[in-house]
């Protein structure tokens, strides 16, 4: 399978590229620096660029089979770069026909299925009230990634670690079924999972460790 990524040279997209490799798949990777992308292979194409440019956009997605991303606002500024990012993507899905697409969230955007508890909801709000603009990002990236109409599934995670991949999740929903924290490497390998399963499609699962 050939995979697009975007979001490849953070900490946990690099995670999804290498392990992407190692299961065979070719990658096709948008980065702003490839420097911070600090490794090479046959079946990686990096093409420098910036997500907000349509053309560098279509030029990763176009012969692809399926799209992760796993873009967040790096700071908390109002010109919401990730929504409009993601707007990119989807335009590029639909004009090279690539159906699937598996994106990352925060567990604080919240899902018809959560049922927070009160310390959920003190966080959620001190989420908002320090990250406001940051938060109305991915609020905006989540709502219009559902109301496209590719086959998306949006992976929600809490607090990332570094620690190493255990292969073992909770698939839940907040405040029901999963805990507080998730290694960067079990995302990866998550968001990996859902570009040949149908169980979580149009779905926002939230994960952990």
């Amino acid at each position: 399978m050939k995979l697009a990524v975007f979001g490849a040279s953070g900490r946990t997209g690099q995670h999804i590229v290498r392990q992407a490799l190692e299961a065979g798949h070719e990658v096709a990777a948008l980065v702003r620096n490839p420097s911070k992308l600090n490794f090479s292979h046959e079946r990686l194409h990096i093409t420098q660029g910036n997500v907000q440019n349509v053309a560098n956009v279509e030029t990763v997605i176009a012969g692809v089979d399926a799209v992760l991303s796993t873009l967040g606002p790096t700071n908390n500024t109002a010109d919401h770069q990730v929504t409009k990012g993601t707007q990119n993507i989807l335009v590029a899905m639909k004009k090279h026909g690539v159906r699937r697409l598996v994106i990352s969230a925060g567990a604080g955007v919240g899902d018809p299925n959560d049922k927070p508890t009160l310390i959920h909801k003190f966080f959620g709000l001190l989420v908002k009230v320090l990250s406001r603009n940051a938060y109305e990002d991915m609020m905006q990236v989540v709502g219009v990634v559902r109301q496209s109409d590719v086959d998306w599934v949006i992976v929600r995670v809490p607090r990332l670690t570094d620690a190493p991949a255990t292969g073992s999740l909770k698939v839940g929903y907040v405040g029901k079924d999963i805990g507080t924290q998730l290694s960067r490497a079990d995302m990866a390998m998550f968001m990996l999972q859902q570009l040949e399963s149908n169980t979580n499609l149009r779905q926002a699962p939230a994960i952990s460790n």
